[in-house]
């Protein structure tokens, strides 16, 4: 395992935060996780240690959420995520993930403007479901999620606009994390990113996991529509610049 003490001053942060992410408060904090461990270990490493940990993490947040969730969204997002996940493995050695990370935030950044400069009223009316719309969106967050793990903003700009109630929306995404993380383990295994040192220091930080989730789902179920909603978006809109930054960054 993993020996150097630098590694775990920010590795138990960014397990933190991706914890609280993954019950459902923040979104977006779960983009985090790998730049912060990418301070002092490689980003796929980083990936390949809290793929494991996001597992226990969404099977925790499953428990806690059981059937709150919105099984339209799951229907129209999850099997296009699927397909997305399948088309990311396929091309990989063909995108730049720097640009995808550039791309997405700055399509996220759009959406989060766009989002603010409406008046209040329209900000927090709930829209329909789009089944064109989610299957784009869907796809998406597959295709990024496997190539540059960064399939929160695609997923969330479909989900954010349907103002679900917090606890569904929370539950929703979980279903969704959850089934998306699980599929992209096969992918990973290929990959030979599962070592014995991996694994033992995902085994290290572990205990972590089940702690941080509860920790996200408390905040989730006592904080009201509006901020949660406020807070999420607030969230969403660090982390489009923060894709926008490490897509410029690499690039350059």
């Amino acid at each position: 395992m993993i020996t150097d003490p630098w590694f775990y001053v920010v590795a138990i942060p960014a397990v933190l935060l991706v914890g609280m992410s993954k019950g459902g408060f923040g979104g977006t904090l779960s983009m985090l996780g790998v730049p912060l461990m990418a301070l002092v270990i490689s980003p796929i490493k980083a990936a390949a240690i809290l793929l494991p940990i996001l597992i226990v993490m969404d099977m925790v947040g499953v428990a806690s959420y059981r059937n709150v969730f919105d099984r339209r969204s799951i229907t129209i997002m999850l099997p296009a995520a699927v397909v997305g996940i399948g088309v990311g493995w396929a091309t990989a050695r063909f995108f730049d993930e720097q640009l995808v990370r550039l791309v997405i935030g700055a399509s996220a950044l759009i959406f989060a403007i766009d989002f603010w400069r409406k008046p209040a009223e329209v900000r927090q009316t709930a829209q329909p479901h789009n089944a064109p719309k989610g299957v784009f969106w869907g796809s998406l967050t597959g295709f990024t999620s496997f190539l540059a793990h960064a399939g929160a903003p695609p997923y969330q700009m479909y989900m954010l606009p349907l103002r679900l109630e917090p606890l569904v929306f929370a539950g929703t995404s979980v279903v969704f994390f959850t089934t998306v993380n699980l599929i992209k383990t096969v992918p990973y295994f290929f990959l030979g990113q599962f070592s014995g040192e991996n694994l033992m220091t995902s085994a290290v930080l572990l205990p972590l996991a089940p702690l941080a989730t509860l920790a996200g789902v408390w905040l989730v179920k006592r904080v009201p529509k509006g901020p949660f909603y406020t807070f999420t978006y607030a969230c969403f809109f660090i982390a489009s610049l923060k894709l926008i930054w490490d897509g410029v960054s690499g690039l350059l």
